[in-house]
């Protein structure tokens, strides 16, 4: 009893204030106080996990799992280069890749050794000590983008609100009261609130208001529309009067944009936009941010989207294909952005962890060691042409084909982008809608020349028995 009232004691007061306590609590050594025992409660007796049996994860989903996301009518057990099987052991092409995220496909021995091995030797630690690995991939995202300092989290929607916070601290720095944050009609940047009111979609601030508002500071433009772009930064950027009055200033913080759109329907950018969101940022001292999450790490042929569109940006965020489907998530910046933050201004439990970080530095040998950049861009004209010509075959089905290097997405005329997919789904051809009306490939990087010939032939297959209904 003695024994272990002084461990108690010591967990609770720490080990220098032990003898302290055993002195002044002498009598509950010598005779143990009943009344202060029989106030402990029994531990619970926990239920140990238990596998969901085949065949019944959906009605598991339904009874356990919030109803977050709609989903199809599958259960996938197991995965294999660009290949993935279900329970019944029916075998699918992979084009969805956990929506551009499993890079490397399923399975690659690169990955999974690096997994292993960090596993094995430290899987997590403080952000309080220094994490090799943590340094190893930040030189490596420095050495191989315009960035120079890194933050890591866990997702991109954390990165976004990096950015965001990063934005208006990097304002208020400048004797900005009133921070505005431009982004774009049909954007996608994430679920957190900031992020969702970042989104240019209605559809995604319905119920997440207060009095009528998301979070103030956001305001929209058309994408790729120069115009009203100039006109909306001029706008914001003239404080108003009563403002004014109260010894406040308005002006733009950031302009957010994706270099191509994802959720919004695979759309790309334009090089004329993006140089006058890049010329109106200098003018104005504010920052150009871009969002990498989806359009990075190659997905469009180049490490990363902006690089399309021949331009810099002040900070850029990424994610999904950074860890190849271990979740990680990077904000990086350079100039003044890279110094705004400063200790107690950001920070994240997992982010940057050994985990973690093991399998970005994985991604980034493969990246270098694998040629999955050529192959993208090779994969990417030979899928693109395909789809043309499937369209032109189609056009009572299909409509215009866009995107660069493997995020391509092609217009559903016909049906919902959603029904396609269902369809294709049955002939064994994993995609994913982009918005209600597009068609998203967005198959693993080392998917080959074989394999994207197969996904042709299973789309048209799909595709011509839509024409003939």
């Amino acid at each position: 009893m003695k024994f272990n009232t002084l461990v108690v004691a010591a967990t609770v007061c720490g080990i220098h204030q032990v003898s302290a306590f055993a002195k002044s609590t002498a009598a509950i050594f010598v005779r143990p106080d009943t009344a202060l025992e029989a106030t402990i409660a029994p531990v619970k007796k926990l239920v140990p996990p238990s596998d969901v049996p085949p065949g019944e994860s959906a009605s598991a989903f339904e009874t356990y799992v919030q109803k977050t996301y709609g989903r199809y009518p599958l259960t996938i057990t197991k995965g294999k280069g660009c290949t993935l099987t279900d329970e019944d052991g029916k075998i699918y092409l992979d084009f969805v890749a956990g929506i551009a995220t499993c890079v490397l496909g399923h399975g690659h021995p690169l990955l999974t050794e690096a997994i292993e091995k960090q596993m094995a030797e430290l899987h997590h630690v403080s952000n309080l000590y220094y994490i090799p690995q943590q340094a190893a991939l930040a030189k490596w995202l420095v050495e191989n983008s315009c960035a120079e300092k890194v933050f890591f989290c866990n997702s991109g929607a954390e990165s976004n609100e990096g950015a965001i916070k990063l934005a208006r601290r990097h304002a208020s720095n400048r004797g900005i009261t009133d921070p505005v944050i431009i982004t774009a009609h049909d954007s996608f940047h994430g679920r957190t609130l900031a992020a969702i009111t970042a989104t240019g979609q209605e559809k995604y601030h319905k119920g997440f208001g207060y009095g009528g508002e998301m979070v103030q500071g956001f305001t929209y433009v058309k994408y790729n529309d120069v115009n009203e772009l100039v006109e909306k930064v001029k706008e914001i950027n003239d404080t108003p009067a009563e403002l004014a009055a109260e010894g406040r200033k308005r002006g733009v913080a950031a302009i957010m944009l994706e270099p191509l759109q994802g959720e919004g329907g695979i759309l790309p950018g334009t090089s004329e936009y993006f140089e006058k969101a890049r010329e109106l940022c200098d003018e104005s001292g504010s920052l150009l941010i871009c969002d990498e999450v989806q359009a990075g790490m190659g997905r469009t042929g180049t490490l990363w989207g902006h690089e399309n569109l021949g331009i810099v940006p002040d900070v850029f965020t990424s994610a999904k294909a950074l860890g190849g489907g271990v979740p990680i998530g990077a904000l990086l910046a350079r100039g003044e952005a890279a110094d705004v933050f400063g200790p107690g201004d950001h920070a994240s439990t997992y982010g940057g962890n050994p985990l973690a970080c093991a399998a970005g530095l994985a991604v980034a040998k493969a990246f270098c060691h694998e040629n999955l950049l050529e192959n993208c861009n090779e994969r990417g004209a030979q899928l693109k042409k395909g789809l043309k010509a499937i369209s032109a075959k189609y056009p009572n089905v299909l409509g215009e084909v866009r995107g660069w290097g493997l995020m391509l997405g092609i217009d559903s005329v016909s049906c919902p982008a959603g029904e396609l997919v269902g369809d294709c789904m049955k002939d064994g051809l994993l995609l994913v809608p982009a918005g209600p009306k597009t068609v998203r490939f967005v198959p693993p990087l080392v998917v080959s020349e074989a394999e994207v010939e197969q996904a042709l032939k299973i789309f048209e297959e799909t595709v011509s028995k839509k024409a003939c209904t």
